[in-house]
């Protein structure tokens, strides 16, 4: 038997992607997807690509099922996974939120950049942060928790968080950066990053044939980024909307201190295949090439590319991701799968459309 699982929020475009990807697991067993708008409706009907492989129904939000589950994935805008997240932990389900909820440390920050009261503060110094990769040791300790008999809570990592964090944390945790000076990142993503519900920036007419930034200066995952590079008030961050149904490709660029100036390609390139040694959805590229959002399209994989810039001092990093795998759903199902003791690449698709 495998574990009951299910998706609350599943009618949205990351939920949806986790059903689908909940659907292939040889260990989660969906069941109960729920969603506000359209209770009462097939899966298959409101999403005709999942035709034949599932005859479940979309519940409400408040589907009794959910507190018999072995774990629920919270799939929802920021503030309803502080209603939803403390009862079912109480109940003793693992909760793997994906919201903005529980990822940032302080609560007084969350309150600052997301202009709402965090209702649940005493929850952010239990919570562990799902980003693998950089926090394998929040995963491990959910696990034991969850061993222990305690319900834990996993906050998973945002979608440009991950991709910028993963280009560059292996460089500013080994001291490249140079003292106090700026991080720069330009990321671009698909519109599904933008959710399920359409505005007039998400408006088909205006996507098409337009590449534009967005939220300049004031983006709330600046803050998710500082806080897992530990850069408090040194990251520019700059993102953009290109027309792609998936993808995000994020550019940062880190200004060196003298020694690492004088690193080579090569030097660089082993020092982040270290870093992510035993890390099998990190793939970081040999010199020369760069990520491709088409490479990733589909998959939990995250492609790096590293060049230095001897004329001006800087190293830049660039990552690829799915934003609904890799950058949502996909890494909710990787932390899932180590706090319940599987291979993380457990249920993952790792190979993209090759066309």
């Amino acid at each position: 038997m495998g574990y009951r699982v299910a998706v609350v929020g599943a009618a949205g475009y990351a939920g949806v992607e986790l059903v689908r990807l909940l659907l292939a697991h040889p260990d989660f067993e969906l069941v109960a997807a729920t969603s506000a708008e359209d209770a009462g409706k097939a899966i298959s009907d409101v999403y005709p690509a999942l035709a034949g492989a599932t005859d479940l129904f979309f519940t409400p939000h408040n589907d009794p099922v959910l507190a018999t589950c072995d774990a629920v994935f919270l799939a929802v805008p920021h503030t309803a996974a502080l209603k939803i997240a403390p009862s079912l932990l109480d109940s003793g389900v693992t909760v793997i939120d994906l919201s903005a909820d529980f990822r940032l440390a302080d609560a007084a920050t969350y309150e600052s950049w997301y202009g709402v009261e965090h209702t649940a503060p005493e929850l952010l110094a239990t919570s562990a942060f799902g980003l693998p990769e950089l926090f394998a040791e929040d995963l491990l300790r959910a696990k034991d928790q969850r061993a222990s008999g305690t319900a834990p809570l996993v906050a998973c990592a945002g979608c440009f968080p991950t991709a910028t964090s993963l280009a560059a944390a292996p460089a500013i945790r080994l001291g490249w950066a140079r003292e106090g000076a700026p991080i720069v990142v330009n990321a671009i993503s698909g519109v599904t990053g933008a959710g399920k519900t359409p505005t007039a920036r998400t408006h088909f007419c205006s996507v098409a044939e337009n590449v534009e930034a967005y939220s300049v200066c004031r983006h709330r995952h600046t803050p998710e980024i500082e806080q897992i590079l530990g850069l408090e008030g040194r990251v520019v961050f700059t993102p953009h909307l290109a027309p792609l149904k998936r993808g995000l490709l994020s550019t940062v660029t880190i200004p060196l201190t003298e020694d690492a100036q004088s690193l080579d390609g090569d030097a660089v390139i082993d020092a982040y295949r270290a870093a992510y040694e035993g890390h099998p959805l990190v793939d970081v590229l040999d010199a020369g090439r760069t990520p491709r959002t088409d490479s990733v399209a589909g998959t939990c994989l995250c492609q790096v590319g590293l060049a230095i810039d001897r004329r001006t001092g800087v190293l830049v990093a660039i990552g690829a991701i799915d934003n609904l795998c890799k950058g949502a759903a996909g890494q909710a199902v990787q932390c899932a799968n180590i706090v319940f003791g599987l291979d993380e690449r457990r249920g993952l698709p790792l190979s993209a459309l090759p066309v």
